[in-house]
Formats: C-alpha cells, sequence, structure tokens
C-alpha cells in the first residue's frame, strides 16, 4: 500500500523565525502523523520531547536533518549513528554524530485518555 506523505513545516512564530529562538529547556508535545514509527507509535498520539534530554542507543528521538524534522529511533551504527523507523517501509539515515538531535521523546499518550500514557525516561 503506497500511501502519500505528509510533511508538517515545526516553525516557531512565522516562517523566518530561528527555531533556536524557543526556549531549549522547555518540553514540548507534537502529535504522531503518519505510520513511519508503528506499531510504538501510531498516528494521533501525543508525544512529549525534552530539548536537552540524553539521547542515547534505542532512546526516541527528534531529528532535523536537510531541512526537515523527523521523529526516530537512534540506534548505534558502527563509527556513527543511524535514525530508523521502526516501520521497515521507511529508509533509515545514518548520522555521523548527535549533532542532528533536537529533543529526546520522553512520554506518549493518547489525547482524551489520561491513563493511556507511556513513559521513556525515569
Amino acid at each position: 500500500m503506497n500511501q502519500a506523505r505528509r510533511t508538517i513545516s515545526i516553525q516557531p512564530r512565522g516562517a523566518d523565525a530561528e527555531p533556536d529562538a524557543c526556549s531549549a529547556a522547555e518540553p514540548f508535545a507534537l502529535m504522531v502523523l503518519g505510520d513511519s514509527m508503528e506499531p510504538e507509535f501510531v498516528e494521533g498520539e501525543v508525544i512529549v520531547i525534552e530539548p536537552e534530554g540524553l539521547a542515547i542507543d534505542g532512546s526516541f528521538v527528534l531529528a532535523r536533518l536537510v531541512d526537515e524534522w523527523i521523529f526516530r529511533q537512534l540506534v548505534r551504527h558502527g563509527a556513527g549513528w543511524r535514525l530508523q523507523a521502526l516501520n521497515p517501509v521507511y529508509p533509515a539515515a545514518d548520522i555521523p554524530d548527535l549533532s542532528a538531535i533536537k529533543g529526546v521523546i520522553i512520554q506518549k499518550s493518547k489525547p482524551g485518555r489520561r491513563r493511556a500514557s507511556k513513559r521513556y525516561v525515569e
């Protein structure tokens, strides 16, 4: 099944604002779109991102690659790192270091269901 890919730009306060102008220390939430991170994360779930979180092998992260924001799992790959989708239909992206990582997913939840949440860090 070939699904159309949706790209949603994440821009603070207008198209010309710098993403780094936001407070780097404040966690923020985004809604999962698409199926690249299924089965762990399904479309419509809300993820909480910690911009200053510790990114380690196996962490779920938000990264910036070639003017695109992506949500992937960080995996150690040789001397570098790989950003890998959980859905095998999507390609992995190799990165030399962690400079592309802009935050670590610390929690997910289903909108309207307070008890249906999962934490990824303690």
